[in-house]
């Protein structure tokens, strides 16, 4: 069985869960800030979409960490070095890309269900 979280916009989901595997993506609410709030703030989404669908920081698999300025990415690995799970780290690439309007970062991640 496959389950979607919904998202913003109707032709995507937030999260889809499979076979005990969760696949989430997560931008900044608030696009006011720079890369380091932005990204404390996508992350915080992607806490409470891995709670939603039964998972947490501590059982991700793989994260790849997409941002617009890849000169800033002190400021991006600040706000990841705070939040992951240091017992618990995850594989992790990070990739400077083009986003959408004020989008600074995008995150996505694969964690196993409990």
């Amino acid at each position: 069985m496959i389950k979607r979280y919904t998202g913003t916009t109707p032709t995507r989901s937030r999260a889809v869960a499979h076979g005990g595997i969760v696949y989430a993506v997560a931008t900044a609410k608030d696009k006011s800030g720079a890369l380091y709030a932005q990204t404390k703030d996508a992350l915080a989404q992607i806490d409470a979409t891995l709670a939603e669908a039964g998972s947490n920081k501590s059982r991700i698999l793989r994260t790849t960490v997409y941002i617009t300025d890849m000169s800033q990415k002190p400021e991006m690995d600040r706000a990841w070095d705070e939040w992951v799970d240091r017992a618990n780290p995850p594989q992790r690439a990070c990739i400077g890309v083009t986003l959408w309007d004020k989008d600074l970062v995008e995150i996505l991640v694969t964690a196993v269900q409990e």
